[in-house]
């Protein structure tokens, strides 16, 4: 059962607000003060903390400068439950890193629906902060530049030595390699229709040549020829394609090496952050869903601005992205909530 740490002064409050919340399953702390609080968060290590503002030893603005400040209760959602309503006192609260403010008197559902959203939400920034530190560990050999993939070459490419004026491969030949070079110079070139020869590239020491397509099996569109004395290191296509799949930080150089179209890159990358957006809303709705432990038919009562933070876009992004989902019928919108409609095709943008 998730934990909750529940800080206020007021006995008969705190009694009453524990047992609504033990009666909803959960396993419930309670402290009389803010210092007490602190402590027994350190200790406990709940899942939420509902937090009192006005109280006796340490007030719930400090405790939260507390908590804080200590890295195994930093990252603990905090709600601040006051009766203190107006506007300053509630941007003060959030200014300082609570994740939600509920004035007193409140209701069962809107603390429960609250202390769900904030543990759900909780839930997807750990997995993300967890798949971040292993990413982190993994990068040591991963491939993110042009420069990584060029050492790649040297030390895991097939050698290849061509003296001068030898053609290495014709226009029409299976494009099976990529190619380094580590010494001279190549020239490639094709023919016009009067048999002129035309040179289309030069390529020097450290280029890499050779590539067509790094998804399908395009024959090479030109010849390739050595100027000088050549030594070649090269990589099969597939194992290209491999390492493409495998260090996606690539992406971005490859693109600016296939093509020196500026206006046909900045396109492609338009739409590519078009669908990404639809992509992360969709993945979040879907995490909510599975962190919260609700079917997909029930409603997920989630504030946008939490939904948009998960995801990593803005706020008017996220709600014209769920708007966009809505008329496609893939989800219900009823105020806060949302109800997924059509699982199956919103886990194929996801």
């Amino acid at each position: 059962m998730k934990k909750i740490l529940l800080i206020e002064d007021d006995a008969v409050l705190r009694e009453n607000t524990s047992e609504l919340l033990e009666l909803s399953n959960y396993t419930v702390f309670t402290a009389s003060d803010g210092k007490k609080g602190v402590a027994l968060a350190s200790e406990k290590n709940p899942d939420i903390i509902v937090c009192d503002i006005m109280m006796p030893e340490l007030d719930g603005y400090g405790v939260l400068e507390n908590l804080s400040k200590n890295v195994k209760t930093k990252y603990i959602p905090f709600i601040f439950l006051s009766a203190k309503t107006e506007r300053k006192d509630v941007r003060k609260g959030m200014d300082l890193g609570a994740d939600d403010y509920i004035t007193k008197p409140f209701n069962e559902e809107e603390l429960i629906s609250a202390i769900e959203s904030r543990i759900a939400k909780a839930a997807i920034l750990k997995d993300e902060r967890e798949k971040l530190a292993k990413s982190d560990v993994e990068d040591e050999s991963e491939l993110r530049t042009l420069n990584d993939l060029k050492n790649f070459f040297d030390d895991n490419g097939q050698t290849f030595v061509y003296k001068k004026d030898t053609t290495i491969y014709e226009i029409g030949d299976n494009s099976n390699f990529v190619y380094l070079i580590t010494k001279g110079l190549i020239k490639c070139y094709k023919f016009d229709e009067q048999g002129k020869e035309l040179t289309t590239a030069l390529y020097k020491e450290d280029d890499l040549f050779g590539y067509t397509s790094f998804t399908q099996n395009v024959p090479y569109q030109e010849t390739a020829t050595s100027i000088d004395e050549v030594e070649l290191m090269g990589l099969p296509k597939s194992e290209i394609q491999n390492i493409l799949n495998t260090n996606p930080k690539l992406t971005l150089d490859i693109i600016e090496l296939l093509t020196d179209n500026i206006f046909g890159i900045k396109e492609q990358l338009l739409q590519m952050a078009y669908s990404s957006v639809h992509k992360k809303t969709a993945s979040t709705i879907i995490k909510f869903a599975k962190k919260m432990n609700r079917k997909p038919e029930d409603l997920i009562k989630i504030s946008r601005n939490d939904l948009a933070s998960v995801a990593g876009i803005a706020t008017e992004t996220l709600i014209r992205t769920l708007s966009s989902f809505k008329k496609q019928g893939l989800i219900e919108i009823e105020g806060r909530s949302i109800r997924i409609i059509d699982l199956e095709k919103l886990q194929s943008i996801s």
